[in-house]
């Protein structure tokens, strides 16, 4: 393919997302962990911006600290435009302008989100045209959460979370998320709960990790209550060791009136569901008024596209 650009600057956004439910099984020969997941995209954006350029680099503003986001090739975008373009055969780069709001190493996918923007932009730019189910099987090869930022709305995940399958969600559902500064290693979370599985107290892995149909049932019905019932996430114990202030502000939300409260992912991020968007403004205003960074988002919301 030519190096030259069918547009001169395409523009795509992503959606970061929570975890409704999060079931870990035990840990692999190598170092992996098989997870079954209840995905939903949220409305907080990450948008890039792709023009050509003569090598691969990238820059980073945006509502949220972006201090911590490396520039060079640890950084997930920049892996997906090299590796589409070794995949189109394209001998030119590309400068990425990220634009983020999804906290950084919060648990919400935002480096994924990138990732699959910067797949479908560099995908327009280029004039690949790939297609979706190819789009899919190259953001697989950068991590289990970039396919389902392409996808968007709610899924489920299973395997190492990128064997995805849509799950219906009836209306909409209302989150307050809470921020933090100090993010937390994934790793790090991971082998926590490894260890803390080790003792008799803690829930064990399971087999064969598998969403509670309790969850499903809750989306297709389009009933908050109900998925508070149900919603879970193993690493959430690993996590509060690591970080036991969230405790302290899981506790907060749940008495300013959320239906419940759960650490997204591997964290720090917190998420609570509401029930509606009244309820959901309700307990921003507490949380921000006891000093919280918290944000009223909902989902699900589409996944990347070209805006």
């Amino acid at each position: 393919m030519s190096t030259s650009a069918v547009f001169d600057r395409v523009h795509a956004r992503a959606p970061g997302k929570l975890n409704l439910f999060f079931e870990v099984g035990a840990v692999q020969d190598d170092g992996y962990h098989d997870v079954a997941s209840a995905y939903q995209a949220v409305s907080l954006w990450e948008d890039v911006y792709a023009t050509p350029a003569d090598g691969f680099r990238v820059s980073m503003s945006g509502s949220v600290f972006v201090g911590d986001v490396p520039s060079d090739d640890r950084n997930l975008a920049l892996r997906a435009a090299r590796l589409l373009a070794q995949r189109l055969g394209h001998d030119g780069g590309v400068h990425l302008e990220i634009v983020k709001q999804v906290p950084v190493a919060g648990g919400m996918g935002g480096g994924s989100a990138d990732a699959a923007a910067a797949l479908i932009a560099c995908d327009a730019l280029w004039g690949g045209d790939l297609g979706s189910a190819e789009l899919h099987r190259l953001a697989a090869r950068l991590g289990a959460d970039v396919p389902f930022a392409l996808m968007g709305g709610t899924a489920v995940g299973i395997g190492r979370g990128d064997r995805l399958s849509p799950a219906l969600a009836k209306g909409r559902f209302d989150w307050v998320i809470v921020t933090s500064r100090e993010g937390l290693s994934t790793p790090e979370v991971y082998t926590r709960l490894d260890e803390m599985r080790r003792r008799p107290d803690i829930r064990p892995a399971a087999g064969s990790p598998t969403v509670d149909p309790g969850v499903l049932h809750a989306l297709r019905s389009g009933d908050a209550v109900a998925l508070a019932a149900h919603a879970r996430n193993d690493l959430q114990a690993a996590a509060l060791t690591l970080r036991p202030d969230l405790r302290e502000l899981l506790e907060r939300g749940e008495r300013a009136g959320a239906l419940t409260g759960l650490v997204s992912g591997s964290g720090p991020t917190v998420a609570f569901l509401a029930d509606g968007p009244e309820e959901a403004l309700d307990v921003q205003m507490s949380l921000s008024a006891s000093g919280y960074d918290a944000l009223h988002v909902h989902g699900p919301v589409h996944g990347a596209r070209i805006m």
